[in-house]
């Protein structure tokens, strides 16, 4: 039952957009069929960091590598300098952003577009996921058995807010690679790209 959980997990967490919450998945799964809550939480924050990651590469293999043009990519590489010279910060947002209910996905698109190594993130990507999924998972045990069921059996994570934050989101990765980074970093004005 494992390896199932953990390639459904796996596969939302590759997916770039409009997937349902993992922690709504996970929280499901222990209402349902009552797995070892430690064990759910540590194959869905695996599962979920090894998609992340993989989405983060192919963010950066196939839209850097064949999409962007020189300037952009230009462009990126000032942030790529920016967070290289500074690991604590990387470190610290991907821990926060991990323990925080927006979507992960496009975070991982924008840090994949900067070409940058994914050692920096993998670890505190998985310590928050393990960490917030521990907590959905045995919240949603101790206290809203039937309600999440009912839930997420009747299609409550496809509301308009979910669709207009996954919308959103998708806007600021593509605003993202339009920001004039040099000027930002250097000048502290938001400018677009030329």
């Amino acid at each position: 039952m494992l390896i199932n959980i953990f390639l459904i997990i796996f596969l939302f967490n590759l997916a770039p957009a409009f997937t349902p919450p993992t922690w709504m998945l996970l929280s499901y799964i222990q209402i349902t069929y009552h797995p070892n809550f430690l064990a759910l939480a540590v194959v869905g924050a695996v599962a979920a960091t090894l998609g992340r990651l993989l989405l983060a590469r192919l963010a950066d293999v196939i839209v850097r590598d064949r999409f962007l043009n020189k300037k952009t990519i230009t462009n990126l590489n000032v942030v790529k300098e920016h967070l290289q010279s500074r690991p604590t910060l990387t470190f610290s947002i991907f821990l926060f952003y991990a323990f925080s209910p927006l979507p992960s996905n496009q975070l991982f698109l924008a840090y994949g577009l900067t070409d940058l190594s994914l050692k920096l993130i993998a670890l505190p990507f998985f310590i928050g996921r393990f960490l917030s999924y521990l907590f959905w998972i045995v919240t949603a045990s101790a206290v809203a058995h039937t309600l999440a069921a009912q839930a997420l059996l009747s299609g409550g994570f496809v509301k308009t807010y979910f669709i207009i934050v996954q919308i959103l989101t998708l806007v600021l990765v593509y605003l993202f690679t339009k920001i004039d980074w040099r000027s930002l970093f250097e000048k502290g004005k938001v400018s677009w790209l030329k």
